[in-house]
């Protein structure tokens, strides 16, 4: 019997891992009020009541700012013995709130390691919280990498934060660099330097990628800050990093993608 799976944000995450869902087999319906894609195989709603009812899984990609709407939205029309995943990208507080908020159905806090664009449903995923084991048996058979974490809402949050601070930091220091040997004129030379250190994929995937998503990660690295300061640790790389991709996000041609 094919899973029946709804997903809530059609965006460029939400669209890639809805289209693979629906070619891994699963009965996939999904609703954005903004987006207009269409994935193949996905039976588009009007609203996110109807997307909701009657499915095993709800995920809900969209970004941390739309994380509450879309759990309200959704709560009317979960069933008990399904589960709502939270896939965005959170402060660990906020994730334990959409627990509370999501009735009689399990909730999932799922935090994506690495590049939805780029991996879709084979992108590695941390799962806590009452529903997480739920997700994993559900989601594993259709393609998705799935490690349980614990219990907690929160933890996986948690986990994926702690570790962007480290890429996004790096990302950040890579941008600025560039940006001053551009102006040095040895942009070619500092480049090559760099490449060598991380491998040159590596490099033009932190470079581009911080141009093409700088506002959601300015939102993500203020996520980071906030776990950072509930850690009693001064988020500095946090506050840094998110200053480098507000910056980019008022004027993403300020440092131009690797060729």
């Amino acid at each position: 019997m094919k899973p029946i799976i709804a997903v809530l944000g059609l965006g460029e995450a939400g669209s890639r891992i809805a289209g693979d869902l629906f070619a891994a087999g699963a009965d996939v319906r999904g609703y954005d009020p903004v987006s207009s894609a269409e994935p193949a195989g996905v039976a588009r709603t009007a609203d996110a009541r109807a997307a909701v009812a009657g499915c095993d899984v709800v995920l809900s990609l969209n970004s941390a700012a739309a994380a509450r709407a879309a759990a309200e939205e959704a709560r009317p029309s979960l069933r008990r013995g399904s589960v709502f995943a939270d896939l965005n990208t959170a402060a660990p507080a906020l994730k334990r709130e959409l627990a509370k908020r999501v009735g009689d159905a399990a909730f999932a806090d799922v935090a994506l390691l690495g590049s939805v664009p780029a991996r879709g449903l084979r992108t590695p995923a941390l799962a806590s919280g009452g529903g997480a084991h739920t997700f994993a048996e559900a989601l594993t058979p259709l393609g998705m990498p799935v490690e349980v974490v614990s219990l907690e809402p929160g933890d996986a949050a948690a986990r994926k934060l702690l570790r962007s601070v480290f890429m996004k930091g790096l990302a950040a220091s890579a941008i600025e660099s560039l940006d001053a040997a551009s102006v040095a004129g040895e942009l070619d030379w500092l480049e090559s330097e760099i490449a060598d250190v991380i491998g040159a994929d590596l490099l033009q995937r932190l470079v581009d990628g911080s141009r093409r998503h700088a506002v959601r990660r300015v939102e993500e690295m203020a996520a980071a800050a906030e776990l950072l300061e509930e850690l009693d640790v001064d988020p500095e790389i946090a506050r840094a990093s998110a200053a480098v991709l507000a910056r980019l996000a008022a004027d993403p041609t300020q440092t131009r993608p690797l060729e």
